[in-house]
């Protein structure tokens, strides 16, 4: 919330989620860095092409960004509501940058990678779930289950897109953890190549 711009604000207010998400994708071209940006358009591209469920893309997606963004707060489908991000960020990449052509959506697929994405999910997972489930009471539009949610995109989708998920929702919910899990998301984390600052920033300690 505190990254939105006022027009933005203005617009989750008065319009909701959905168009709230075209406007960030648009601006995410210019605002964010190119490998940021490209990331987005392959994140986008990863989950449309998977075969997962309708409701595990949205618990995964709206569970990790502190149920701000439901597509379902419009009666949207979360499927519908990528494409229109992602409708929204190619007009944006082709003004900026004429003849552009999307990146592969290149998922991360290693068996290992995924293995060591469940074990650093595994000694949280019980405390990621009681904090979501203690999220679900004040939600009028309920998701499923967030931890398997979350383990299914490891599994079905991609290992990083899953990875970074887990980590923004163990941020949204302020699960706690120690300086050794600290340590251990920190090294998974260069194993996809994100440099430590982004692991640990607003993780919160024990």
């Amino acid at each position: 919330m505190a990254d939105l711009l006022p027009g933005e604000l203005d617009c989750l207010v008065e319009q909701g989620p959905v168009s709230t998400m075209v406007l960030i994708a648009g601006r995410s071209v210019t605002d964010l860095s190119r490998p940021a940006a490209l990331q987005l358009g392959r994140d986008l591209r990863r989950l449309l092409d998977s075969a997962l469920p309708e409701e595990t893309i949205r618990t995964a997606w709206v569970g990790s960004t502190d149920h701000v963004f439901d597509p379902c707060k419009e009666e949207v489908g979360p499927r519908v509501w990528l494409e229109r991000i992602e409708a929204a960020w190619l007009s944006a990449e082709s003004r900026h940058t004429p003849g552009f052509v999307p990146p592969a959506a290149d998922p991360v697929t290693d068996d290992a990678l995924r293995a060591a994405v469940l074990r650093a999910i595994s000694p949280v997972s019980a405390d990621l779930a009681l904090a979501d489930q203690m999220a679900q009471q004040y939600n009028p539009l309920p998701l499923t289950d967030l931890v398997p949610s979350l383990e299914q995109v490891v599994i079905q989708v991609c290992a990083d897109l899953g990875y970074r998920l887990f980590l923004r929702a163990m941020k949204a919910y302020s699960v706690a953890i120690d300086e050794h899990g600290r340590e251990a998301f920190v090294a998974l984390g260069r194993r996809f190549g994100h440099p430590d600052g982004l692991v640990e920033e607003g993780l919160n300690m024990r």
